[in-house]
């Protein structure tokens, strides 16, 4: 296990204390570079003895922490050279590809995006009708199965986000390189193309392509052309009619809406968190949201019919006994709760779920509703996708950072007549497993890292306005035995009961509220509170609070 620490010095002996996990202090061999205070990794030396690998910075800079903290949850940060070397020697033939590069052709993505899976065009038929290409990075023509980069692909199963770092599925020369569908280059895709009438798709075609992405729009200068009236670049009109009407469909259709955001960080040259801002879903990311969907069923349906050796996207309904739970806990709340039989069905709890996801709203709420429900998996068999009230679901849009994706992409091209390598149909329930965990671990590490970055920004906050003084004005977000997880102007702080009072405080049944068992005050989820920070150990991403007023 990769250890990271801080280097210290005792006299002549050096030694690393941990900075992520508490523990005792190692020592180590003497450094080549002396840095004490430096933020080091640590290896093994001969037998037994350790030894600092490599200097990662600072333990104050937070882009050098969040270095750390990848490396201390097993990321390699780095890869193999043979990897690296077949990844850019990698010449794929242009051969019996359909030559699509004359359709106008779009992406759209973050502003930030380096890596590009997919790409869009679309264009009106006389009769009403609209086609839309979904153009999604060959990934496969570059990376032969059981190659070097495969092999490491597989390994690492996704690619793993946190505030201003990466670590991606796919070598640097692949990933933001050769398989990128950057514009105004010719790139090798895999098409799904798509007629729509209204909302329903009444003729399916893949290609394996040739195309040429001639603009590369932002979500944001989408939304402000939409706002302004404008029609963009060739195409976006109809993809938007269509987004649209998919849009209402799947409302139709009872998918399970449930509001979310995302922290984006920004950062200092010298790697200091500056800000952050939260994402919320706008039309332009629903507009690519439901194209994808659209075309990930599309592959799914034919994964279904054929027998192909692919892997599912699966999200079963959720088990009767936490939507049960779910009500117990929104009734203890005095929230608006749907009436349920005695007795529930497993359709029964999947339609309660959604009646109780329109009826109450805010982040507070929103965690009971997803933690009553089953996680979405990988799978062999198609158990269907309760979220999006799909039959069938497959991941498909993003091989360039999801290993699924690419499984069902050579699954796909062997069914259109390419002679693609594909898992064995023995092997697919483990690979399903594989990339379930993977995808698990890189959601852990990503919500660590986004803890870690709030904690750097709320500490130089503090620091700029005159220290911990200032009082906040929260909302309880969740609720241990050990106190009150509390949200205050974008960051999260734990308010521990030992800070509550001169009480003893005990949290109910339902894990609702923190009842006083002298005084019987309580403390829901959802209660506004005042409190001041109380410590921030950053590296960590903690933060305890103080009691104002509650």
């Amino acid at each position: 296990m990769t250890l990271v620490g801080v280097l210290e010095k005792h006299g002549k002996q050096y030694a690393v204390s941990p900075l992520f996990e508490p523990g005792p202090r190692m020592e180590v061999e003497k450094p080549r570079r002396e840095g004490v205070g430096d933020l080091v990794e640590v290896g093994q030396a001969n037998g037994r003895r350790l030894r600092v690998v490599r200097r990662l910075g600072r333990p104050d800079v937070a882009r050098d922490v969040l270095e750390g903290l990848m490396l201390q949850r097993g990321l390699r940060r780095r890869f193999d050279p043979l990897v690296e070397r077949e990844a850019r020697e990698a010449t794929p033939s242009t051969q019996g590809r359909r030559d699509l590069r004359d359709l106008p052709t779009f992406t759209i993505d973050p502003p930030s995006a380096r890596d590009f899976d997919d790409a869009i065009s679309a264009e009106e038929s006389e009769d009403g009708a609209v086609r839309v290409w979904v153009h999604i990075a060959d990934v496969s023509a570059f990376v032969p199965a059981g190659s070097a980069v495969d092999r490491e692909a597989f390994r690492r199963g996704t690619s793993v986000y946190v505030p201003g770092l990466v670590e991606p599925m796919l070598p640097e020369a692949l990933s933001n390189g050769a398989c990128s569908l950057v514009p105004g280059q010719d790139r090798m895709a895999v098409t799904v193309e798509l007629e729509f009438e209204g909302a329903s798709v009444r003729r399916t075609a893949f290609h394996r392509s040739l195309i040429r992405s001639d603009a590369r729009l932002s979500y944001p200068e989408v939304d402000a052309l939409f706002a302004a009236g404008e029609s963009g670049p060739a195409g976006l009109t109809a993809a938007r009619r269509v987004a649209r009407a998919l849009a209402e469909k799947r409302a139709a259709r009872g998918a399970l809406a449930v509001e979310s955001t995302e922290p984006e960080f920004d950062f200092s040259r010298d790697g200091h968190v500056a800000g952050v801002e939260a994402s919320e879903s706008t039309e332009s990311h629903e507009l690519i949201e439901f194209l994808m969907i659209a075309a990930n069923e599309a592959v799914a349906d034919l994964l279904e019919k054929r027998k192909l050796a692919g892997v599912f996207r699966v999200h079963e309904p959720p088990d009767p006994a936490r939507v049960q739970r779910l009500l117990d806990q929104l009734a203890s709340l005095g929230l608006p709760t749907p009436p349920a039989p005695e007795h529930l069905t497993a359709t029964q709890a999947g339609e309660l779920v959604e009646e109780a996801a329109r009826k109450v709203h805010g982040p507070t709420y929103t965690s009971l509703i997803l933690r009553s429900l089953k996680q979405a998996r990988y799978s062999a068999r198609n158990l269907g996708h309760f979220g999006l009230r799909s039959e069938r679901y497959c991941h498909f849009t993003s091989p360039i950072r999801r290993y699924p994706d690419l499984i069902c992409h050579r699954a796909l091209l062997n069914a259109i007549g390419f002679p693609e390598a594909t898992v064995r149909a023995t092997d697919l329930e483990a690979a399903a497993e594989w990339c379930s965990q993977r995808e698990r671990d890189a959601m852990t590490i990503e919500r660590a890292a986004d803890n870690v970055a709030r904690a750097f920004l709320l500490e130089s906050e503090l620091f700029k306005s005159g220290g911990f003084q200032r009082e906040f004005t929260g909302e309880v977000r969740g609720l241990i035995g050990a106190g009150a997880f509390v949200a205050f102007d974008g960051y999260e702080g734990l308010l521990p009961v030992r800070r509550l009072s001169d009480d003893w405080w005990e949290l109910n049944e339902q894990e609702t509220m923190l009842v006083g068992t002298k005084t019987g005050k309580r403390i829901r989820l959802g209660d506004e509170v005042t409190v001041q920070v109380e410590k921030i150990d950053a590296p960590r991403g903690r933060v305890d609070l103080l009691p104002v007023q509650l």
